[in-house]
């Protein structure tokens, strides 16, 4: 008897304790409509796993991630002292990686456009970074697009918007446009994946130099040698080791601390009645889903949906006839591609100012009625072109505040602290080391 009652004890207090992850009839509903928009039936697939499993992060066998070889790459992300070849000398150590790519601006720029040589200040989030008098809008290292967050990027195998690097998978049979528009796109025939690629000529492209020399002189040669040890040393220390470090850092930064994270953990807790019903209209009938379809809640996907341009809010150095905003076909060549940007990922858009490719929005909230109304705002793309997609949502006030809430709160990693360094090697200050920035973020 004595046993039985202990038994019972137990069991009440058990269930009395994990009362808080038991599912109720909407997270069942929830649950179910996930299963219904993952590619594999479960829920399962949105799941992203932690930073420190690396055999489960998406990477390529040639750059296999290694604890080493991300912590080298966290640190030459926020360097600043390869950027040695600006424009002007007032630039040179005065910029970094994360210049553009702000952990605290959901690791894109502060403002409508990113800016790398020739920039100055940073504000609070980079908000406040501006063109150096010295600098004509011409020599800037700006691009006429709005930089991609980087978050959860391993799920992306051929990067920028418009999926231009990377050898393979959708760009098998661009071969041939390989360097022709864009320079950068040549390292495609290294047959690398979209990130090493595209840090390769990132590096190249933001006048930055990675050799023996700077490497040694910056204090990084240990770190180069215990991430790439089986490289012989006469090609250890330069521009793709650094690319592979860099992507392999990337790799690591995973929004997996997110309340919607905790919850395909098992807590049911973890996501507000309001957030759970605004994940049922994302995996239901808002239709979010079916673009933003991977794990990431991105896709390598291209269409367009009619939103402004860069050009349209006063950025540097591009106008309407900038090939950027010509999207997918800008690359392929091909008519059918133009106007068509790739679909990104939705983690941390709370942090962020601006959105879509033409920074023309300026909340989540904004973004949702842009949708909800289903009306393209760019008059210079042809009816067309414009996806099918693209139609009016009939979403109510109260349906689209709850996506909203959804979109900004459950998808909200805010812990992306983890993935900056306390401090680089050189000693310099990061992300910018002009002295406005160093000012603003208080370095001494």
């Amino acid at each position: 008897m004595k046993k039985a009652l202990l038994l019972t004890v137990l069991a009440f207090c058990f269930i009395g304790c994990n009362t808080d992850k038991l599912e109720t009839s909407v997270d069942q509903m929830l649950l179910g409509a996930m299963d219904n928009a993952a590619s594999n039936g479960n829920h399962m697939h949105y799941l992203l796993p932690e930073s420190s499993d690396l055999a489960s992060i998406p990477s390529p066998a040639y750059n296999p991630l290694t604890t080493p070889k991300i912590e080298l790459g966290k640190q030459l992300f926020f360097e600043t002292a390869f950027s040695i070849a600006p424009m002007h000398d007032i630039s040179r150590q005065t910029y970094s990686c994360a210049s553009c790519h702000i952990p605290e601006a959901g690791f894109m720029p502060g403002r409508i456009q990113g800016i790398a040589d020739g920039g100055v200040g940073f504000g609070e989030n980079g908000e406040a970074r501006g063109k150096l008098d010295i600098y004509d809008p011409s020599e800037l290292d700006v691009q006429g697009i709005r930089p991609l967050s980087l978050i959860n990027v391993a799920y992306v195998r051929n990067t920028s918007w418009n999926g231009q690097f990377g050898a393979g998978l959708i760009n098998t049979g661009t071969e041939d446009r390989w360097g022709v528009d864009d320079p950068g796109t040549q390292f495609n025939n290294l047959g690398f994946e979209g990130l090493e690629s595209q840090n390769i000529a990132g590096i190249i492209l933001h006048r930055m130099v990675f050799n023996e020399e700077e490497v040694t002189r910056n204090g990084y040669a240990e770190m180069f040698d215990l991430a790439f040890p089986d490289y012989p040393i006469g090609g250890r220390y330069n521009t793709q080791t650094a690319s592979f470090a860099l992507s392999a850092y990337l790799r690591s930064v995973l929004a997996n601390r997110a309340p919607l994270q905790e919850y395909l953990r098992g807590d049911r807790t973890a996501l507000n009645e309001q957030e759970k019903e605004g994940a049922l209209l994302f995996f239901g009938k808002a239709g979010c889903y079916r673009c933003h379809s991977e794990p990431n809640l991105g896709a390598v996907q291209f269409y367009a949906m009619g939103v402004n341009d860069l050009s349209d809010v006063g950025a540097f150095h591009t106008d309407e006839n900038d090939k950027k905003n010509f999207g997918r076909g800008a690359f392929t060549g091909l008519a059918e591609d133009d106007y068509k940007f790739k679909i990104p990922q939705l983690y941390n858009l709370k942090d962020a100012s601006f959105f879509f490719h033409g920074s023309s929005k300026r909340s989540i909230r904004e973004v949702v009625e842009y949708f909800n109304q289903g009306i393209p705002e760019n008059p210079r793309v042809p009816a067309a072109q414009i996806s099918p997609l693209m139609a009016p949502l009939d979403l109510s006030e109260q349906e689209m505040e709850d996506l909203v809430v959804f979109l900004e709160n459950a998808l909200y990693d805010d812990q992306m602290n983890r993935y900056v360094p306390e401090s680089v090697l050189s000693g310099n200050c990061f992300p910018n080391n002009d002295e406005v920035s160093k000012a603003d973020l208080g370095c001494e």
